[in-house]
């Protein structure tokens, strides 16, 4: 499985001995992202990664008019029954996001980010590191 990186100034899998410590410092790093993201995609769960990325978006969000677009978007594309990337979330959740989205607000998603941010920190993340995806961008790390 080849990863390709954005360019940095600095050396993108530096970082990779870091990834290991937690969650965080993987989401935390753009290629970290993109190597955990290419690891779930093989496992047919991309949507957890893609959802919580694109909330992290929407918390920077401004403007009502923009705040109502997105919400919108991330309601379709994730959040209702039959969406194309349906996150795994309990029904009240949904339920909740569903009777709300008419009027978003900046914290309409946390209760399903959080869920799914614990879903991929429990389960996927631990999976990740022992992953070939991983372990080979540990080997291209030792080598530079």
């Amino acid at each position: 499985m080849a990863i390709k990186f954005c360019c940095f100034s600095k050396d993108p899998l530096e970082d990779a001995d870091a990834w290991s410590e937690s969650i965080d410092k993987l989401l935390g790093c753009k290629t970290g992202q993109l190597a955990f993201q290419e690891f779930l995609r093989s496992e047919f769960s991309e949507e957890n990664i893609l959802f919580w990325l694109a909330c992290e978006e929407y918390k920077k969000i401004k403007s009502t008019p923009e705040m109502i677009v997105a919400a919108n978007r991330i309601y379709t594309e994730f959040v209702q029954v039959e969406a194309p990337r349906q996150i795994n979330i309990d029904c009240g959740t949904r339920a909740n996001i569903t009777k709300n989205i008419s009027e978003p607000s900046l914290n309409s998603f946390d209760t399903a980010q959080k869920l799914i941010y614990s879903l991929m920190a429990r389960d996927c993340y631990p999976r990740f590191l022992k992953s070939e995806v991983y372990q080979s961008i540990l080997q291209k790390a030792e080598k530079s």
